[in-house]
């Protein structure tokens, strides 16, 4: 009961920060260094570890200290990690390669690596069936892998290109964005074959997702109509939209506080507030150029965005070179 009591507290007083008219603001840039692209960043709030893909490699990051403390090499074309903390494990999808790579979460160490489709680019852990899936974005299919015995358990045709997944353990599902569809396709987990298709209209080309399992409502990053789409998880029914900015990557979902979020690369990250059907902006946090990718902690409400410093872009271009060892990480969180 106590823990109950602990929970609901802390869910109100998550919802009492925002009532107050809190904002979210920067707190501090972790610096990272290197060159290199980047992609995908999870979190693993009980261990305090922050996973971000960088160049070739996964850099890792002790929330404690703000501080890297490792890192998960030989991983060509990484995308990111899917942990899978109740295992001490996670997968790295490696999409140079064509493989996913299970490392030890303890050492770092690579323990296997798996065939997947083309092009691994997302991907989850689904500890309902404790399976790990790679959604494969040249391949339009998804890989799924038991998370105990390394080894391939079904290869899933999608019928479009695979973006960002979620995953209802509890309703036997897992959903992604089909971009080049425009469709949100939904997966039976003890079946591994695909359920539903659900359109997003009138929206366009679905990215970044996320989830709120308590309510059932998926948020979908839509970069054809700058916009994030609210959709009902049991109906494929879209409830409301509101306007985000350009370059849209990736979404949170805060259960705390009912706030969703969207990060565009354009600079900007929309934060709206989820009621019942309804989906307001509050907030349109001015981030960096280049930061479309994020993370949230629902622990302490922080969210994490990967940056870069640039040159001034040439003419005809949107962006201007990567300065050398600029690469960081950005921390919001809510303050007065």
């Amino acid at each position: 009961m106590k823990t109950i009591l602990l929970a609901a507290s802390l869910i109100t007083f998550g919802a009492a920060l925002v009532r107050a008219d809190e904002s979210y603001q920067l707190l501090k840039e972790i610096p990272v260094g290197g060159d290199g692209g980047w992609d995908y960043l999870s979190v693993d709030s009980a261990a305090q570890r922050l996973y971000v893909s960088h160049a070739a490699k996964v850099v890792v990051i002790d929330l404690a200290k703000d501080a890297v403390c490792g890192e998960i090499t030989n991983t060509p074309g990484v995308h990111g990690l899917a942990p899978a903390p109740e295992l001490g494990r996670g997968l790295v999808t490696c999409g140079r390669e064509n493989k996913a790579a299970i490392v030890d979460l303890k050492t770092l160490e690579t323990i296997s690596k798996v065939d997947t489709g083309a092009n691994p680019d997302g991907m989850l852990y689904e500890p309902g069936q404790q399976e790990f899936y790679t959604f494969n974005g040249r391949g339009s299919s998804a890989t799924v892998i038991d998370a105990k015995s390394g080894k391939v358990v079904a290869t899933i045709a999608l019928g479009g290109k695979p973006e960002f997944p979620q995953a209802d353990p509890k309703a036997g599902l897992v959903f992604d964005n089909l971009e080049d569809k425009s469709e949100v396709v939904v997966i039976d987990t003890k079946t591994h074959t695909v359920k539903n298709r659900w359109p997003i209209a009138p929206n366009e080309e679905g990215s970044g997702l996320a989830f709120d399992a308590a309510n059932h409502r998926l948020f979908i990053g839509c970069g054809g109509s700058k916009t994030m789409a609210m959709m009902d998880s049991t109906s494929g029914k879209i409830l409301a939209s509101v306007p985000i900015g350009d370059g849209v990557d990736a979404n949170a979902f805060d259960p705390g506080t009912q706030l969703a979020f969207a990060s565009c690369g354009d600079g900007t990250t929309t934060i709206a507030k989820e009621d019942g059907d309804k989906l307001t902006v509050v907030q349109t946090l001015k981030t960096e150029k280049g930061a479309r990718t994020m993370t949230i902690d629902p622990a302490t409400h922080k969210i994490y965005l990967a940056s870069a410093k640039f040159d001034a872009p040439a003419e005809g271009q949107r962006r201007g070179k990567m300065q050398a060892g600029s690469f960081k990480i950005l921390v919001y969180g809510l303050a007065k």
